[in-house]
């Protein structure tokens, strides 16, 4: 299985775009971020497709003027290596401090809480 590709910040954005509507065109992808931002620019939304195109993040095929994007990852394996880089660089790979941080330094519901009792009593049964 060939790795998962770093995807920047905004590469996320158009991503996230491409994933809910695949396939879709440049121009949908331009609308989309425009209707959450203004300020989203035409040119600057084709260097994005273009670099993920070249990260292997995007798929295309030219019909007419038009060209259509797929994503060659899913949204799952990309949030996972994300994750995991993630959790390398800041947490050095341990999941229990950065589980720790996070529920050391938010609010968390009674329902929040319950969930994540229920989700660690069933990898603890694993």
């Amino acid at each position: 299985m060939k790795p998962v590709p770093r995807i920047s910040e905004t590469e996320w954005e158009v991503m996230k775009i491409v994933w809910r509507q695949s396939p879709v065109s440049a121009s949908q992808v331009i609308e989309g971020l425009k209707e959450r931002d203004p300020s989203w620019h035409e040119q600057t939304v084709k260097t994005l497709l273009n670099r993920l195109i070249k990260k292997g993040a995007l798929g295309y095929r030219k019909e007419g003027r038009a060209y259509w994007y797929r994503p060659l990852v899913s949204e799952d394996e990309s949030v996972r290596a994300a994750s995991q880089s993630f959790l390398q660089r800041v947490f050095g790979g341990s999941l229990q401090p950065l589980l720790a941080h996070f529920v050391e330094s938010h609010n968390l519901s009674t329902k929040e809480v319950n969930e994540l009792t229920r989700l660690l009593k069933g990898k603890e049964r694993k």
